[in-house]
C-alpha cells in the first residue's frame, strides 16, 4: 500500500465519518481501510480518530493533518493532470451522477462513444433524483435540472429545457382536463408530485396572464423517481410536470398529451456542477465538453421531434 493510497483514504474517512462507507466509496474492504489508517498513524506517531464500537469521530491531529492532506492530494492531482495533458491520454476513473430521467435519456447512451473516443478514462455513474452532496459522494461532475445551492462548485451551462403538463388520455377521459392552474390547487384534478426528504412544499411554477406565478398543487401521489411519476401519469393516476425531452416518445406515440398549454411551467436549466479542485483534471473537462455538446443536440432533436 502506497503512502498516497494512505492519504486518499484517510480524506475520506474524514469527510465520511464512516470507515465502512470510505471503503465502499475506495472500493476496497473495510479491513483495507482500516490498515491504512493504522500505518498513517504509525507513520505520524499520533492518533488521527478516536474509535469506539459506534462512532469514529477526529482528533485535533486529525482535522490538523486532513487541512495538509487535501493540499498535498490537490498538488499531486494537478501534477497528474499537467502530465497528461503534456501525453494526451488522460485516464482513470471519473464519478459522474444524473437525474434519473437525464441520466438515462441523455448521459448514459453517450458513454459508450466517449469511452471509445476516451479509451482510457473509465465512467461510474450514480443515478438519483436526490440532491447529492459531491464532496461527501466523491463526485468529479454532477448533472442536474434547476438552480444548485452550493456556490463552492463551478457550473457550466448546457441548455435552457422546455416543460410541460401532460396527462394520458385515459385521465383526461375520466376526469376533463383542467381549464385554469386553480383547479391543480383545489383538488379538482391529482397532481403526480417529485419529492424527496427535505424537499419544501410542491409548488409548480406556471406562466399565466400576469407572467409567472408558483402554484402549490395537490394530489395523493408523489414519488423521489422522477420516472415513477411518468409511468403514474401513463396509467391514468394524474397530470405530471416534465422536460419535453423526458417524455417526447410518449407525447410522439399519443401516450401522453399535453394539458394548460397556455399555462406552460417556465423553462429548467439543465447544467453540471464540478469542483475547483478539478478544473486542471483533463478527465473531467473533456468528458464535460463532450456531454455538454452531445446533450444539447438531443434535448434539441427531442424537443423538436414532442
Amino acid at each position: 500500500m502506497s503512502y498516497i493510497d494512505n492519504i486518499r483514504t484517510f480524506i475520506r474517512v474524514y469527510e465520511l465519518g464512516n470507515m465502512s462507507a470510505a471503503a465502499r466509496d475506495q472500493r476496497i474492504s473495510p479491513a483495507v481501510a482500516s490498515a491504512r489508517i493504522s500505518q498513517l498513524e504509525d507513520h505520524l506517531g499520533v492518533r488521527l480518530f478516536q474509535r469506539t464500537t459506534r462512532m469514529l469521530t477526529s482528533t485535533e491531529q486529525g482535522k490538523l493533518f486532513y487541512t495538509g492532506a487535501i493540499r498535498v492530494l490537490e498538488a499531486i492531482e494537478a501534477a497528474e493532470a499537467q502530465v497528461q495533458d503534456i501525453t494526451q491520454s488522460p485516464r482513470g476513473s471519473l464519478y459522474v451522477s444524473a437525474p434519473l430521467g437525464v441520466g438515462r435519456r441523455l448521459v448514459a447512451p453517450a458513454v459508450p462513444d466517449f469511452k471509445e473516443k476516451y479509451p482510457l478514462i473509465d465512467v461510474r455513474m450514480r443515478l438519483s433524483d436526490r440532491k447529492v452532496d459531491m464532496t461527501a459522494e466523491g463526485l468529479d461532475v454532477a448533472f442536474f435540472l434547476g438552480l444548485p445551492e452550493d456556490s463552492t462548485l463551478k457550473i457550466r451551462k448546457i441548455a435552457d429545457c422546455d416543460r410541460l403538463l401532460c396527462a394520458a388520455p385515459d385521465y383526461i377521459a375520466a376526469r376533463g382536463a383542467p381549464r385554469s392552474p386553480e383547479e391543480l390547487v383545489n383538488g379538482t384534478h391529482d397532481c403526480l408530485n417529485l419529492r424527496f426528504p427535505g424537499a419544501s412544499e410542491f409548488q409548480w411554477p406556471l406562466m399565466t396572464e400576469e407572467g409567472p406565478k408558483r402554484f402549490a398543487v395537490k394530489g395523493p401521489f408523489e414519488s423521489d423517481d422522477g420516472d415513477i411519476l411518468t409511468d403514474w401519469a401513463l396509467q391514468g393516476y394524474g397530470i405530471v410536470m416534465k422536460p419535453y425531452f423526458d417524455v417526447a416518445d410518449h407525447l410522439r406515440t399519443g401516450r401522453l398529451v399535453p394539458v394548460l398549454p397556455n399555462n406552460a411551467p417556465i423553462s429548467i436549466q439543465m447544467a453540471c456542477l464540478y469542483p475547483h479542485k478539478r478544473k486542471q483534471d483533463p478527465k473531467s473537462r473533456l468528458f464535460i465538453d463532450f456531454m455538454a455538446d452531445r446533450m444539447e443536440r438531443t434535448i434539441a432533436e427531442l424537443t423538436a421531434i414532442a
